[in-house]
């Protein structure tokens, strides 16, 4: 798989070939170029996974848990001024290139289920769930290509924080929400991409700000717990919150309208699953390049 994807714009929404229109805005005005992106922010649909700044606080979190054998192993796979942040959204930049990594992404558990049926929701493996398991193998091997195993790290660093956004792990016969139109604070969207990136976002916190203050709240106790359980049990974790949260929370009407009320119920957990994302990941690699 190539790895010379541009990473500075086209970040996919994982269920849809379609892109915003960010990379042709250059000769815009600074201020009509803040307001498209704005717009495209909020009503493409899934376009950010958990956005960049999301997916790059799983993986920040994630290098302050690695132990420091782990840690000097993840950075010889890495050129040496990458981190684990900076490679935290390729398996979105390649999305155009390889549509066959779409499906990679998520899992449609119903919303009516309390297990997963793997033959029927991860069909020829092509699901989050397999995905981690099969890049997770990648890592343990030690005779594995050392291309390969970059290639591995790449995804298992982004399908973990996938695994966590809870609409990448619950489906409603409509594409994990990017189907159920909503007005978020004024602006048309939907429930998919509120959750991607638009809770978070209210919240103006970012990169290693946001890592640092979600890092902060983390008790020994919780990094724990957390680390129990299977790729499965964390995506049926999600998938829970999706029932609860995501769909249970949503006023009535036929495109509901998400305010504070809807937002302050949300928020809490976007931020925890961004934690548990991150203490998670650092306990796989930790597993897996350890020894």
């Amino acid at each position: 798989m190539k790895q010379g994807c541009p990473k500075t714009c086209g970040y996919l929404d994982a269920r849809s070939h379609h892109r915003g229109d960010a990379c042709r805005l250059s000769v815009a005005s600074p201020a009509r170029v803040a307001a498209v992106v704005g717009a495209l922010m909020l009503t493409a649909g899934a376009a950010f996974g958990w956005g960049p700044e999301g997916h790059r606080a799983v993986a920040m979190i994630a290098a302050q848990n690695l132990t420091p054998e782990v840690r000097n192993k993840v950075q010889a796979m890495l050129t040496p001024h990458e981190t684990l942040a900076a490679i935290s959204v390729w398996a979105d930049d390649i999305r155009e290139e390889h549509a066959e990594t779409g499906p990679w992404h998520y899992i449609d558990i119903p919303l009516a289920a309390s297990t997963i049926d793997m033959e029927h929701e991860c069909r020829a493996g092509n699901c989050v769930v397999a995905k981690i398991t099969e890049f997770e193998s990648v890592l343990k091997n030690k005779s594995a290509d050392p291309a390969e195993r970059r290639e591995a790290l790449e995804f298992v660093v982004h399908f973990i924080g996938d695994l966590h956004q809870p609409l990448h792990c619950a489906d409603n016969n409509d594409q994990g929400g990017n189907k159920v139109q909503v007005i978020f604070f004024g602006q048309p969207s939907n429930l998919h991409a509120v959750w991607d990136g638009g809770i978070l976002r209210r919240e103006k916190q970012y990169g290693e700000q946001l890592a640092t203050t979600l890092e902060s709240r983390i008790t020994p106790e919780q990094k724990a717990a957390w680390a129990q359980g299977s790729v499965a049990d964390w995506a049926l974790e999600s998938h829970a919150l999706a029932v609860r949260v995501a769909y249970g929370r949503l006023p009535t009407g036929t495109t509901p309208d998400l305010s504070d009320d809807y937002a302050n119920a949300a928020l809490p957990v976007v931020e925890e699953q961004i934690e548990k994302a991150g203490v998670r990941l650092a306990h796989l690699l930790n597993e897996a390049l350890g020894n």
